[in-house]
Formats: C-alpha cells, sequence, structure tokens
C-alpha cells in the first residue's frame, strides 16, 4: 500500500487523487494521508509578508522522512528549489496550462480603478506595470473561496492559475487566459511535483509518471530561480517549452509596485535544462534584476 501525502484543499485533493489513479491504473494500491501544514493554518496575512519557504511543504515533507508517506504530491510551484537532505523529486507529470487566467471580466474591459484581487506578488506587480489604473488588492483562500468573494461583489476580477481552475472543472469561468508576453508566470506553474525518498517502493512508482519534456521546462525554470535566490518576497516568473528537443525560455523579475521590470529571454538543448536556467538568472541580475532584488531584501 502506497500512503500519499496531500495538503487538504480541493485542488491539492484533486491532484493527489489523479496521481493515486494513475498509479492505481498501473497496479498500486494507494491511500492519501491529509498533512496541514504551516501555509493551510496562516490564512490572514498575504503570503509575501510571510515570506516562509516550504510553506506548503514542510511538514509534508517531514512525512516523507520518518515513513510515514510514500510520495507527496505538490503544485510545483509550492516546492522550493532545494530540497531536504534524503527527497528526490521523482517525477513531474504532464504539465496542464501554465498560464494565468482572469476571472469576472477581461482586463481590457475594466474601468480605472477598478479593484483587482490576487494573492500573488508576481501577477500583482505585472498588472500594476500593465494597468497602473487598476486597485490591486490581496486574496487569500482555497479557490472556491477566492471565487465566492469575486461572486460577492467584493472585486471586479481575480487572477488566478488557469490550470486549478480547469482541473476543478471551472474553466468555463475564465473571462481571459493571459499570454506569457503579458503575464509571465510563476517557475512550475500548472505542473504536479511527485516527491519521494530517494529510492524504495515510493520513488520507483512515481518515476512512471515523469513526462520529460515538463521536467525539463520546470528544471529550467527552478534553475532561474536558483540562480536568483529568490523567495516570495521578489517577483519572479520563468515559463519554459520543450518542442522537438529545443527549450525555449522566457523569465521576468520586477520590482513589488511593478515600476521596473527585467525581461531575458533563451533557448537550447532541452537536455541542458538547468544550465540554460541559471544562465538565464544570471542574465537577469546583470541587466537590472540584482538592483531590484537589493532593494527589497535591505
Amino acid at each position: 500500500m502506497l500512503v500519499i501525502a496531500s495538503r487538504g484543499s480541493q485542488l491539492a485533493l484533486w491532484q493527489a487523487r489523479w496521481v493515486a489513479g494513475q498509479l492505481t491504473g498501473r497496479g498500486h494500491e494507494c491511500r492519501i494521508e491529509v498533512i496541514k501544514t504551516t501555509g493551510d493554518k496562516i490564512t490572514d496575512v498575504p503570503l509575501a509578508q510571510v515570506g516562509t519557504k516550504g510553506l506548503f511543504t514542510k511538514e509534508i515533507e517531514e512525512a516523507l522522512l520518518d515513513g510515514r508517506a510514500d510520495l507527496a504530491v505538490h503544485s510545483l510551484k509550492d516546492l522550493p528549489t532545494e530540497l531536504p537532505e534524503g527527497l528526490v523529486l521523482a517525477a513531474v507529470p504532464e504539465r496542464e496550462d501554465a498560464h494565468d487566467a482572469v476571472v469576472g471580466q477581461r482586463l481590457s474591459s475594466l474601468p480605472a480603478g477598478a479593484k483587482v484581487g490576487t494573492s500573488s506578488l508576481r501577477r500583482a506587480a505585472q498588472l500594476r506595470k500593465l494597468r497602473p489604473d487598476l486597485t490591486v488588492e490581496s486574496v487569500r483562500g482555497n479557490l472556491d473561496t477566492r471565487l465566492r468573494k469575486l461572486d460577492e461583489g467584493r472585486y471586479d476580477a481575480i487572477l488566478l492559475a488557469a490550470a486549478g481552475l480547469k482541473r476543478l472543472g471551472w474553466g468555463g469561468r475564465i473571462a481571459e487566459i493571459l499570454p506569457t508576453e503579458t503575464m509571465c508566470s510563476a517557475v512550475g506553474q500548472g505542473a504536479l511535483a511527485i516527491e519521494t525518498r530517494a529510492s524504495g517502493p515510493g520513488f520507483e512508482a512515481a518515476r512512471a509518471l515523469d513526462h520529460a519534456a515538463t521536467h525539463a521546462a520546470v528544471t529550467a525554470e527552478r534553475g532561474v530561480l536558483g540562480a536568483l535566490g529568490g523567495g516570495c518576497q521578489v517577483p519572479i516568473g520563468a515559463h519554459a517549452t520543450v518542442a522537438d528537443g529545443r527549450l525555449r525560455m522566457v523569465a521576468i523579475v520586477a520590482s513589488p509596485d511593478g515600476a521596473e521590470l527585467v525581461r531575458a529571454e533563451a533557448e537550447g538543448p532541452a537536455g541542458e535544462a538547468e544550465r540554460i536556467g541559471r544562465e538565464l538568472g544570471a542574465e537577469l541580475l546583470e541587466r537590472g534584476a540584482r538592483r531590484i532584488l537589493e532593494t527589497v531584501y535591505q
């Protein structure tokens, strides 16, 4: 019996059940163990202010390390770039839509002063750059909570990951999918991470679910993040795609107020994903990201 550790949110459980279904189809028996993380307990503070790495993963990783669980399923964007000793990113299944989505109404139809909700510093900074006339406010909570707040009229629109909406059957609520040129997505957005101990039945079972092209793309994105050393307090975006063995990616670093935004692109062999990502991160630093990072962390 493989024990799969997961957070208890609607989306997290959808993801864990999907992985369980894939493994069951390959002959494994599975059980899902729900674990409450620090991030789940802090619901009234913007994530950027908390600024703790592993906010949604620490307790789950402890369950893996002490043998209470064999696999953990995360949203990859929640997984820190450095994993605890003894744990590995065993598999990254094929990615869902990596873009950001607007729910409520299209950005172009929002009047000046309209209230837009987002829990993401990255989305907020790019939105402020794009539409400085809008009022950007924090909105926390699970997907259903955020949608309810929109429906109650607290916001004119909210920004969410397209992947979560599509996975939970709410794709019809999307008013607009934002292109990467407008809104560069988060590192690993739309992808699942299956984390396991470095060996054992969980690792062996998970490997079968790995999607090579997605794994290469997110490796490059995480390479950018690693080179920048960025955490939750700096708006960082990176999006890579792989086709015909070639990896193409774009990455951004912005000041929280959106006044400054540094953007760079790169491409190369998919087999050199981490190098490409790290070199792109270094290029961003040279082009102005270092100054933004120093300003935020001073």
